[in-house]
C-alpha cells in the first residue's frame, strides 16, 4: 500500500517541539464555524473539509519540492517536468499544479474577478486532472452564489495557520483536525450526521474486540471511513507485537462501499490524507442493489449501518442469494445488513456490527426466526442439495445510552464469526465456542463529556475487549461477572426464546455486604439527623436576629 510515513516510533524534531495540543482542532473549528454564518452545516462541512484537504496536499507538495531542491543529487531533476513529477508522486504525494497551490490561492483570497471561489474550483479541477485517484472526489462548487466569497476568503486565511509540511507530524495534525471537524459537524447536523460518522469510542471498541492485524477489512456502509482509519491506527500501535513494524501498514487491505455521493467523497478524502490506499469502488452505490465487491471474502468486517432502515428496497430483493438465514423484512434492513456481511465473511472471518437494540428481541416479520437461525445454524435446500449454514453469533454487547450525538436510539454490538469451532483458522490461542454465546452488559460504563454526550474511556474499552478475548481463548482467565458478563450455552439462549438482550443473561451486580447491623445503623443515622436538626435550628435563630437588626424581626 502506498504510504510515505516514517517507521512507527520515530519523530522529527518538529514533531517533538511543535505538535499542537488537542485544543488546536477545537480552536480552528470554533473560528471556522463562526465564519459559516447562516449556511447549513451539511453544506459548510464540504467547504471546510475540502479546504483542509487542499491545504494538506499543497503543504506536502511544497515540502517535497524543498526536500528535492536541497538534495544535490536530485535538485537538477526539478528542471525536467516528467522527472520532477516522478519524484513527487513516487513519494506518495499528490501532484499540485501551480495555480492550485495554497500560496497562490492565499495571495488571491480577496480577488473579485475571478472570485476566490472560482479559483478554488479551478484548483480542485486541476488537482483531479493530475491525480486519477481523486477524480470525481473533490468539492468543486465554491463559486456558487449562496457562498459568501468574503467569508470564504476569511476561512482560507484561517486555515493558512495550519502547518502540514512534515510527513509524520503533518499527518498527525491533519488527522486530529479532520476527525474533530467530522465529529462536530455530525453533532450540528443531528440525525443526518449519523450517515457518515460513528462515535470514535465505539469504533475503537469494535477494533479492539476484533484486532484486525492482517487481512482484508471491509465496511459495506463506510460513511467517512472511520472504521478503516482506526483499523490502520490499531495495526500501527501494535506493530512489533503481532506484525513486522516495517510492514505494519501493509498488513491490511481496505474495501468499502457508500451509497451517498457526498459521503463517499468525504471517505475518499479522509483516507487519502492519511495515506490509506482503499478500494471504495469506482463510484458511490447502494450496497444491497449494486454490490461493488461481489467476490470479496473479508477476514474482518466492521460496520455501522443505518438503524432500522425501512427504505432499503427489500421488496426488490426477494429470494436474493445472500439470505441464507431467512428472508429479511422489507420494513427493516437490520437482518439484511447482517446477512450481507455474512455473505462477504471469509471462512475464518470475524465481524463486528453496530445495530439498534431492537435487533436483539424483535419478533416481527420473521426476524425472530432469522435471529434463531443465526444462533443455532440452519439447513436449507438449494438446487436439490441440503446445505448447512452454521450459527455465527459469538458475542453481544449492550452499549450505554448517549454515545451518539446523532441518535437517541439504544444500540448494541453484534460479533459474528464463521469459525466458532476454531477449526479453520487453527489459531492455537482460541477454543471451540460452538455451543456458547458471550453476553456483555456495558450499559453502566462510560463517562459524560457534556450535558448530553457520553464516551467510553480507554479503560472501559479495555474492560470489554479483554473480557471477550479471555472468554474465547484457551486457558483464558474468564469468569462470569454478575451484572456485566455471562457465558451462556445455547440451551439457555433457547430458554429465553432466542432473545439476545444481555440484561436477560448477566443478572444483577452483586451488592456489597453490609457488615453494620440494623440497630447500629439506625442509631448512627438518628444521631446524625438530630445533629443536623440542631444545626438547622441554630441557623434559623441567627437569621431571625439578623433580620431584627435591620428592622424586620418577628
Amino acid at each position: 500500500m502506498q504510504r510515505g510515513r516514517k517507521k512507527p516510533g520515530t519523530k522529527s524534531a518538529a514533531a517533538k517541539t511543535t505538535k499542537p495540543g488537542p485544543s488546536i482542532a477545537a480552536t480552528l473549528f470554533a473560528a471556522a464555524d463562526k465564519l459559516r454564518g447562516n449556511m447549513d452545516a451539511a453544506e459548510y462541512k464540504h467547504v471546510a473539509l475540502g479546504l483542509i484537504f487542499l491545504k494538506y496536499i499543497s503543504d506536502r507538495f511544497d515540502a517535497r519540492i524543498a526536500e528535492v531542491a536541497a538534495n544535490p543529487e536530485e535538485a537538477f531533476l526539478l528542471d525536467d517536468p516528467d522527472a520532477a513529477r516522478d519524484l513527487i508522486v513516487g513519494a506518495g504525494i499528490f501532484f499540485v499544479p501551480d495555480r492550485a497551490r495554497w500560496t497562490f490561492l492565499k495571495e488571491n483570497a480577496t480577488s473579485t474577478k475571478p472570485t476566490i471561489g472560482e479559483l478554488i474550483d479551478q484548483a480542485m479541477i486541476a488537482i483531479e486532472a493530475e491525480n486519477s485517484t481523486l477524480k470525481g472526489v473533490l468539492t468543486k462548487n465554491y463559486a456558487r452564489q449562496e457562498l459568501d466569497q468574503t467569508r470564504l476568503g476569511e476561512v482560507l486565511e484561517l486555515f493558512s495557520n495550519i502547518k502540514f509540511e512534515d510527513a509524520h507530524h503533518g499527518q498527525d495534525v491533519l488527522g486530529q483536525v479532520y476527525e474533530y471537524f467530522l465529529g462536530e459537524f455530525a453533532k450540528l447536523e443531528g440525525k443526518r450526521g449519523g450517515q457518515y460518522y460513528t462515535a470514535g469510542c465505539v469504533v475503537k471498541l469494535l477494533v479492539a474486540m476484533l484486532e484486525p492485524f492482517k487481512g482484508r477489512v471491509y465496511d459495506p456502509c463506510c460513511g467517512s471511513g472511520g472504521m478503516f482509519v482506526q483499523s490502520e491506527r490499531f495495526v500501527e500501535e501494535h506493530a512489533g507485537k503481532h506484525v513486522d513494524p516495517k510492514k505494519a501498514r501493509d498488513q491490511i487491505a481496505v474495501y468499502g462501499q457508500e451509497s451517498n455521493a457526498t459521503t463517499w467523497r468525504l471517505a475518499k478524502m479522509n483516507l487519502a490524507i492519511r495515506g490509506i490506499d482503499a478500494n471504495l469502488g469506482s463510484k458511490w452505490a447502494d450496497t444491497f442493489h449494486e454490490d461493488l465487491h461481489k467476490g470479496l471474502m473479508a477476514k474482518y468486517v466492521l460496520a455501522n449501518p443505518p438503524f432500522n432502515d425501512s427504505d432499503w428496497g427489500g421488496e426488490k430483493l426477494k429470494g436474493d442469494g445472500r439470505w441464507h438465514y431467512g428472508e429479511p423484512p422489507a420494513s427493516n434492513a437490520n437482518f439484511a445488513w447482517l446477512q450481507h456481511i455474512i455473505y462477504h465473511l471469509a471462512p475464518d472471518g470475524y465481524a463486528g456490527i453496530v445495530l439498534a437494540n431492537g435487533s436483539l428481541s424483535s419478533q416481527q416479520s420473521g426476524e425472530g426466526d432469522i435471529r434463531r437461525a443465526l444462533i443455532e445454524g440452519v439447513t436449507v435446500s438449494e438446487e436439490g442439495k441440503q446445505i448447512h449454514y452454521p450459527g455465527l453469533v459469538d458475542c453481544i454487547v449492550a452499549l450505554p445510552g448517549q454515545l451518539f450525538s446523532t441518535t437517541q436510539i439504544p444500540v448494541c454490538l453484534w460479533f459474528l464469526t464463521r469459525d466458532k469451532s476454531n477449526g479453520l483458522s487453527r489459531d492455537k490461542r482460541l477454543r471451540d465456542r460452538t455451543e456458547e454465546v458471550l453476553f456483555i452488559d456495558a450499559r453502566n460504563l462510560g463517562s459524560m463529556v457534556s450535558r448530553t454526550l457520553k464516551e467510553l474511556t480507554d479503560e472501559d474499552i479495555a474492560k470489554v475487549a479483554d473480557t471477550y478475548h479471555a472468554w474465547r481463548e484457551v486457558g483464558g482467565r474468564y469468569a462470569d461477572v454478575p451484572g456485566f458478563a455471562k457465558s451462556a450455552n445455547l440451551k439457555e439462549v433457547a430458554d429465553q426464546g432466542f432473545v439476545l438482550t444481555p440484561g436477560r443473561y448477566v443478572g444483577v451486580e452483586a451488592a456489597e455486604k453490609d457488615e453494620e447491623t440494623f440497630d447500629t445503623k439506625m442509631a448512627r443515622l438518628t444521631k446524625a439527623l438530630r445533629e443536623q436538626m440542631d444545626q438547622s435550628a441554630a441557623l434559623d435563630e441567627r437569621i431571625r436576629k439578623a433580620l431584627a437588626g435591620v428592622g424586620h424581626g418577628w
